[in-house]
């Protein structure tokens, strides 16, 4: 790992600046083929839903397609089954000559599907925030790397769904908010996933009286502070203790990676510290922030998910990728 991070270093201060491509991805249940038993029913093994080697090779041969043609030096991930789903992953990638030697997978509590990470870079640690001892509540995943002499903290975050109301998701903000306070608010910090909100939650969701049970108070806009900061990324002020949603440093049609009965969503968000806006050491280059748009991943105007039927008996068909866009935004890191 030594000789990895010194030519590194010794690539930065020859080539002078250089742009790290980060992304957050939900690859809608990658499980493994393995008998634990917190999987959904259709992802038992062999069984009448067909989730066999055939189909999982398939599966990860799709996925893995998106993730090389992304080619991000960093990526967190949502919904990975298990360690073994990740690096079955890992092996797919490398096939395709994309490989990620540093990985980490949030598994230490017993949730269907889980946070993970993956990277080009080595990092110093990676470990797990837990939010609540439920399973209901899925752990964070916190990755420290040093490039250089600069740190940078990342957040894998897979929050609550809408099957739960509001109070689930603040919880998770909260428990973010509690950790960042420990680090610094000055650290560079980039905070990312599927947080199941949309980037202006607070006025989307304000009319769903089942979601709001917190009086209009949300846990990616008033806990995180993104609320603060709607312009550009070039035109955003100072606010300290507060995070920015990339989402605003582009044109609002845009914002989605998501697609529901064809209403454009932004459940997956990249949210950067206040000094990754400063152009000093780290910092995010502005308008580079974009869902992964590839024909190949839509049919008939739809993002192309992974096909199951809707029978009796659910089947998988082979077919598809993921019901999420990738997201991705570059970032400078300064000799």
């Amino acid at each position: 790992m030594k000789i990895v991070i010194f030519l590194l270093m010794f690539a930065v201060l020859i080539m002078g600046d250089t742009t790290l491509k980060i992304a957050t991805y939900n690859v809608e249940n990658l499980f493994d083929l393995g008998n634990d038993t917190s999987r959904y029913p259709e992802y038992i093994p062999n069984g009448p839903s067909e989730w066999n080697d055939k189909n999982y090779k398939i599966k990860l041969k799709n996925i893995s397609q998106v993730i090389k043609d992304m080619d991000a030096d960093i990526i967190g991930l949502q919904e990975i089954g298990s360690l073994e789903a990740l690096k079955d992953l890992r092996f797919a990638l490398k096939q395709r000559g994309l490989y990620y030697q540093y990985y980490k997978i949030a598994d230490s509590k017993n949730s269907s599907v889980k946070v993970a990470i993956l990277s080009k870079i080595p990092f110093l640690y990676s470990k797990e925030i837990s939010v609540t001892s439920s399973n209901d509540h899925r752990n964070i995943l916190e990755t420290k790397f040093k490039i250089g002499q600069k740190e940078l903290y990342i957040y894998v975050n897979h929050w609550k769904s809408k099957s739960g109301p509001e109070s689930m998701r603040i919880i998770y903000a909260k428990t973010l908010m509690e950790r960042i306070k420990q680090i610094g608010y000055d650290k560079n910090i980039i905070v990312l996933g599927d947080f199941n909100s949309d980037y202006e939650e607070y006025i989307k969701f304000v009319r769903k009286r089942e979601l709001n049970d917190t009086d209009g108070i949300t846990g990616i806009n008033h806990i995180l502070g993104t609320i603060k900061q709607t312009k550009r990324a070039a035109e955003t002020t100072y606010e300290e203790g507060s995070f920015y949603n990339l989402w605003y440093d582009t044109d609002d049609e845009s914002r989605y990676s998501y697609l529901f009965k064809g209403k454009r969503e932004t459940p997956d968000n990249i949210l950067v510290s206040q000094s990754l806006l400063k152009k000093k050491d780290i910092y995010y280059k502005n308008d580079t922030i974009t869902n992964f748009y590839r024909d190949y991943l839509f049919k008939k105007k739809v993002v192309q998910r992974w096909e199951i039927s809707r029978g009796k008996v659910k089947k998988h068909r082979g077919i598809g990728y993921s019901d999420h866009l990738a997201v991705t935004a570059d970032f400078v890191v300064k000799n």
